[in-house]
Order: structure tokens, then C-alpha cells, then sequence
């Protein structure tokens, strides 16, 4: 299974991405802190959700126009009294099919799976209020997450397309913590 082989094969990314945002986010003490980190967020999804734009149509994620986006980030900010001016840099790995845009959503999507935790620990340092985004899919979050895996396994062809699916989630990874790591080099 292509998931599968992702997983296991970005592990060292996923867990590098991980320790940046959770430092990030740890240090959030207010609503402004947070809608600064919130930025990262969002100029990153945003960054790969045009990427894969042209390649994700409802034929290829039928459910796509119902999962969560950059906007819903965008409307956290917002409600915490932010604006999305001043957002930092954020490359998206260049995509060229739909398996590779699968790929990098699988990172975007994956999110959603430590986004209840990310909530708790918010809420524990009075963050109350801008966590829709990661509030996901609320208890539909298990049936979107496999809905969407299923798509990415079925795209799969063969070794030299999972490599190819493997590099591009490896590189997602990496230059969505290259945001967060710019940000906390300023």
C-alpha cells in the first residue's frame, strides 16, 4: 500500500516537521502568538494548494471541495484578530501529475490526524478560540482520512511511481518546516 511506504519512508521528515511546529507552537501564549504561527500554516497550504490545483479534480478526489484549506486557516486568523499580510516564504515542491499532488496532500491531509492534540494544547495555555482548522473533520475525520487513502493507494503503478510519490511527501515535509525554520531564524 503507497500509504504505507509514505509513512514509513518520511518518517525522519514527518518527525523533523513535528519537533519545529510543536516548539512553535508550545510557545504560544496568546491569541496574537498564535495567529503568527497560524500564518506559517497558511502560507504553505496555500503555496501547495496551488501546486496541486490543476492536477486534484473531483474525478481524481471526488471529495476534495469539502476538505479543509487554506481558507479555514485564513478565517482562524481572522477570528483571532490577525491578518494574513506579512506571511513568510513558502515553496511548494513542483508537481507535475496526480499521484505527485496526492502526495503532497497526503501531507496536508495527514495533519488533520495531530490536530485534536494540537487543540488540547492551545486550550491549556488559553488559546480558546481559531481552532477549526485543526479541529478537522470532527467525527468524520477517520472516514475522510481513509477516503483519502484509499484515492492515493489506488493512483499507484508501481516502484517507480511510489518512489516518486515518496520524494515529492519527503519534500513537502521538508519545505513546509523550512517555513517554520525561517521564521524562527528572523
Amino acid at each position: 500500500m503507497l500509504n504505507q511506504n509514505i509513512k514509513k519512508n518520511t518518517k525522519e521528515a514527518h518527525q523533523t516537521l513535528e519537533g519545529v511546529v510543536v516548539r512553535q507552537l508550545k510557545a504560544v501564549r496568546s491569541d496574537a502568538d498564535y495567529a503568527e504561527v497560524l500564518k506559517n500554516f497558511y502560507a504553505y497550504f496555500n503555496a501547495v494548494e496551488k501546486a496541486i490545483a490543476p492536477f486534484i479534480t473531483s474525478d481524481v478526489l471526488p471529495d476534495y471541495t469539502e476538505r479543509r484549506n487554506s481558507s479555514h486557516i485564513k478565517a482562524d486568523i481572522e477570528e483571532l484578530g490577525g491578518k494574513v499580510d506579512n506571511l513568510p516564504e513558502a515553496t511548494a515542491p513542483v508537481i507535475q501529475n496526480a499521484l505527485e499532488a496526492l502526495s503532497a496532500l497526503y501531507v496536508l491531509e495527514g495533519s488533520i490526524m495531530g490536530g485534536p492534540y494540537i487543540v488540547q494544547m492551545l486550550n491549556k495555555n488559553g488559546v480558546t478560540k481559531g481552532t477549526s482548522f485543526f479541529s478537522g473533520y470532527g467525527e468524520n475525520t477517520g472516514k475522510m482520512w481513509s477516503t483519502f487513502v484509499d484515492v492515493l493507494n489506488r493512483r499507484s503503478e508501481g516502484p517507480d511511481s511510489q518512489k516518486r510519490a515518496i520524494e515529492i511527501a519527503n519534500e513537502t515535509f521538508a519545505r513546509f518546516g523550512d517555513v517554520f525554520r525561517s521564521v524562527t531564524a528572523q
